[in-house]
């Protein structure tokens, strides 16, 4: 009988191995997309800086420092208190006490500088009372040869001997120059010397400078020991009549 010869399968191959993955970094873990950058506010990297500091500080200092900032703020805008008003007000009645009063005793030392009269002559205060026999009369006025000026220094000129005749020494006060209150006199043919006070001092001490500049008109009377008898302004028959009255006192 003949032999039946089967074929044999071919032998299958074996599968192929599957690939490889791709290992991310030493990590192992895959490197994730970046992500889209986001706009930040403007108010964000100043809020981190505060916080930074906030957490440099002691426990305790943030919380102080952010209640007293406020407060200086405040402290600006806080209106002036009671205390610095009344300081103030000090101050500028300070001011209207150095002006000098009746009753006053006044100390002739240095008293209103030196000033000089309408001939040239350096003189002070102290000077005029010493030569004088009771007292001096100092009648102020704004400017040499003006109408009310004018007026004024007439006046006294005319009631020159009754005002003196107890030993009153009567003297024009202004901040004009010698010349000026020479032509003044000689013109008005007046028997009183004038006084020059170009910077005012002698008629700041008696209290009749004007404020930034000028002179006040007005009548000051000191006698021998340097009490005020009489210190207020006025017009110019009100500067004479005030000095008759005063001469009418002493008489008594």
């Amino acid at each position: 009988m003949p032999v039946e010869l089967r074929k044999r399968k071919a032998p299958q191959p074996p599968p192929a191995p599957a690939p490889a993955t791709k290992r991310a970094g030493k990590g192992g873990a895959k490197k994730a997309a970046p992500k889209a950058a986001t706009k930040k506010s403007p108010e964000q990297p100043a809020k981190k800086a505060s916080e930074e500091v906030a957490d440099k500080l002691p426990d305790g200092e943030a919380d102080k420092k952010s209640s007293e900032e406020p407060a200086a703020k405040d402290a600006k805008d806080e209106p002036a208190r009671d205390g610095d008003a009344a300081k103030s007000k000090d101050k500028k009645s300070d001011k209207k006490t150095d002006k000098v009063a009746v009753g006053d005793v006044i100390d002739l030392d240095g008293f209103g500088a030196e000033i000089q009269t309408n001939t040239g002559d350096k003189t002070t205060l102290k000077k005029l009372l010493d030569d004088s026999k009771s007292g001096v009369v100092l009648f102020t006025y704004p400017k040499a040869s003006t109408p009310g000026c004018t007026n004024q220094a007439c006046l006294f000129r005319d009631s020159y001997e009754s005002l003196t005749a107890d030993g009153l020494a009567i003297y024009g006060l202004s901040t004009d120059s010698p010349k000026a209150n020479t032509t003044f006199k000689e013109k008005q043919n007046l028997p009183y010397p004038l006084l020059c006070d170009p910077q005012a001092t002698l008629i700041a001490a008696i209290g009749f400078k004007k404020s930034p500049k000028g002179t006040q008109r007005g009548v000051f009377a000191v006698d021998k020991e340097g009490k005020v008898l009489v210190a207020e302004p006025g017009g110019p028959a009100a500067t004479v009549e005030r000095i008759k009255a005063l001469v009418e006192e002493l008489a008594k």
